[in-house]
């Protein structure tokens, strides 16, 4: 696993070496000491990400009241000499929580990273807007190639697993920003696209426009892939950029073509394309969310987890309830477009 370096600082007037010892004790290895007098101010340790959030977690718990806490968290490139690893029967264990956590990074390293990701909203519409015109392109030429170029571009992994995270976490406003920009970014690509639809001719019966007029059990499969993956990719600490294109997969190519079908008049297909781009944003956040309960992402605090605990159950049934609602349209109505004949 990776190695990451945390950094703690104290007030001089913090004197609890019991304490500072019982956090590097068989966690991590100790690179730096200093302070004022007997008590250390700064504290540098190396400990790797598999760790990161109970030691975390423990600092919080002993210094969080001090208005001189501080608690950094800087990667790791490389070490030497190598630190020594353990083995599988030494590892504490706790239950199946510890052993998740030990194959993903920290909840605060995973909230720092899926925040930052979102980025500034101009940067966000800018790249929804070239995606949109990319993949209309593509779709109006039947061009699979150039639909694959729009899904690298288009930003919709991250307000998703923001959404997830938001719910496994009961973080309100980070579930209120995630929603805000997911619906920034689908309003800005349907709106586009319709307007292309409405000003440029194109047959409505190409394969890369009909096929995706209507759903299949596949579809369901590929957008619960989808969010798993790009969940997946977070908490381990993998870029999400190249699984980014799996989520747009899964929401950029329906929500266009159901804008282009709006605007150039063809209501049957573009309500298909409509239902199957909700089937596969409910799928994805559902697949999240999951990922994230079997990765043992979970609040700290008590308060937070009965919070959490509550946007789940608030939130899950409802998306399943839709889900079925959905797919049972989409299953057993004709919205798909008619043949070319």
């Amino acid at each position: 696993m990776a190695k990451r370096i945390l950094q703690l600082s104290l007030d001089g007037n913090i004197h609890d070496n019991a304490r500072l010892d019982e956090i590097v004790a068989d966690h991590a290895v100790l690179l730096d000491q200093n302070g004022q007098g007997d008590a250390p101010s700064v504290l540098q340790v190396l400990v790797g990400d598999e760790e990161t959030e109970a030691l975390m977690d423990r600092c919080e718990e002993l210094f969080g009241a001090s208005d001189s806490f501080r608690l950094v968290l800087l990667p790791v490139e490389a070490v030497l000499p190598r630190p020594k690893q353990k083995d599988d029967e030494t590892e504490s264990g706790n239950g199946e929580s510890d052993e998740a956590r030990k194959r993903r990074v920290s909840r605060e390293e995973l909230y720092s990273d899926i925040v930052d990701s979102l980025g500034r909203w101009q940067v966000f519409v800018a790249l929804a807007c070239l995606s949109t015109i990319v993949a209309a392109v593509g779709l109006m030429e039947d061009d699979v190639a150039v639909v694959v170029g729009a899904m690298v571009i288009a930003p919709l992994l991250s307000p998703n697993v923001a959404q997830a995270l938001a719910i496994a976490l009961g973080d309100i406003d980070l579930g209120r920003r995630a929603l805000q920009r997911n619906a920034l970014g689908l309003s800005v690509a349907f709106v586009l696209a319709g307007t292309i639809g409405l000003v440029v001719s194109f047959d409505p019966f190409v394969d890369a426009i009909s096929s995706r007029t209507d759903a299949s059990l596949g579809s369901v499969i590929l957008a619960l892939a989808a969010g798993a993956a790009g969940t997946l990719a977070y908490t381990i600490g993998l870029s999400g950029a190249v699984i980014g294109v799996m989520v747009a997969v899964a929401l950029l190519p329906p929500l266009v073509v159901c804008g282009l079908l709006l605007g150039a008049g063809e209501w049957r297909g573009a309500i298909g394309a409509g239902v199957l781009t909700l089937i596969n944003i409910i799928c994805i956040n559902l697949a999240g969310v999951a990922t994230f309960y079997l990765q043992g992402v979970r609040p700290r605090t008590w308060f937070e987890n009965s919070r959490a605990r509550r946007a789940m159950r608030m939130s899950v049934p409802v998306w399943l309830g839709m889900l079925a609602i959905l797919i049972g349209i989409l299953f057993f109505s004709d919205f798909g477009l008619v043949s070319a004949n």
